[in-house]
């Protein structure tokens, strides 16, 4: 009876999905079970990669896959969890939109013996039962970053302002390294750098462009910033232009997507420290299958990040 009563409630997840746009893989009589993906968005090619991934590689080890995206809706991700639950996947992988309101629905989904695995941002509530976090090194990242914009001011030294986004693990951690790459410089340099402004990005461009027009209001004589991902700086990019400012701030973003590596190639944005989302995703499934195989897996694994110039975005033959 339980079987029959996960089937019905498998098929009517699945059509929602279908209904939302949302995607879904395999589903072939022969599955071995099916692996449940919620994505903080899907309007982000970064997640965009990290779902098709996830759900490529699940197949060739015999999986279907459900991928949902939260549309940065915390309330919305942890319902797609319950809806995970109640379908009997075999596994769920989540890049969680809020890292702390996640807490209670990965440990309702721990709780009902469905292991849990983040990917690219992670839990930081208490006690929430992740089997495994796949990411980038995020702070290795923001130090790249930070050893960036030092490289172009070239000890000149001045105003520097962060566009970041506290509700994520990932963008914390972005910080984190990129001020102590500022905090050691400044210990002994003679025109020391001051960051004299941090306001949230929201990850994308409307956001971080607004932002970006708040800061050059309060501080004119900017000369750096830090965006904690492509889409902000991309915004942020643009409020610089529409104020005549390009010249004067140097522009360091993150993520390596392709529009953010177009901008590089154009002179737009610095650098970005880099990630790798297929291989993120490719771990991440790896890291399931060793645990369906009763296999110990690490409670982390990270990628490490390269920096990546415009002298890269010259030769790089995959930008359009």
């Amino acid at each position: 009876m339980r079987n029959s009563c996960v089937t019905t409630a498998l098929i009517f997840f699945l059509v929602l999905a279908g209904c939302s746009g949302e995607s879904q893989r395999g589903t072939n009589a022969t599955s071995r079970g099916t692996i449940g993906v919620s994505l903080m968005t899907l309007t982000n090619p970064f997640f965009k990669v990290i779902g098709d991934t996830i759900a490529d590689s699940a197949s060739t080890q015999g999986y279907d896959c459900i991928v949902v995206g939260a549309d940065e809706d915390a309330a919305k991700q942890s319902a797609q969890v319950k809806d995970f639950i109640v379908s009997g996947v075999s596994a769920i992988v989540l890049a969680p939109y809020d890292s702390r309101a996640i807490g209670p629905a990965i440990a309702e989904a721990t709780e009902s013996g469905i292991p849990v695995f983040t990917v690219d941002n992670g839990c930081l509530a208490d006690d929430c039962g992740v089997t495994c976090h796949v990411a980038t090194d995020n702070e290795m990242g923001g130090r790249q970053a930070g050893e960036a914009i030092l490289e172009a001011l070239d000890g000149r030294g001045g105003p520097i302002a962060i566009l970041d986004h506290k509700v994520t693990e990932s963008c914390l951690l972005r910080v984190k390294g990129f001020k102590e790459t500022i905090g050691q410089y400044n210990k002994t340099a003679d025109n020391p750098i001051k960051i004299v402004s941090e306001l949230p990005s929201g990850g994308n461009r409307s956001t971080g462009h607004r932002a970006m027009k708040d800061i050059l209001q309060a501080h004119g004589d900017l000369v750096g910033l830090f965006a904690i991902n492509d889409p902000s700086a991309l915004g942020a990019c643009a409020a610089l232009e529409e104020d005549g400012k390009q010249q004067q701030v140097v522009v360091v973003g993150f993520d390596g997507q392709p529009e953010g590596k177009k901008a590089i190639r154009a002179g737009r944005i610095y650098a970005d420290p880099i990630q790798f989302p297929d291989r993120m995703a490719e771990k991440t499934v790896e890291m399931i299958m060793a645990h369906f195989d009763g296999q110990p897996v690490p409670a982390k694994v990270l990628i490490p990040t390269e920096i990546y110039r415009q002298s890269d975005a010259q030769s790089d033959a995959t930008i359009e």
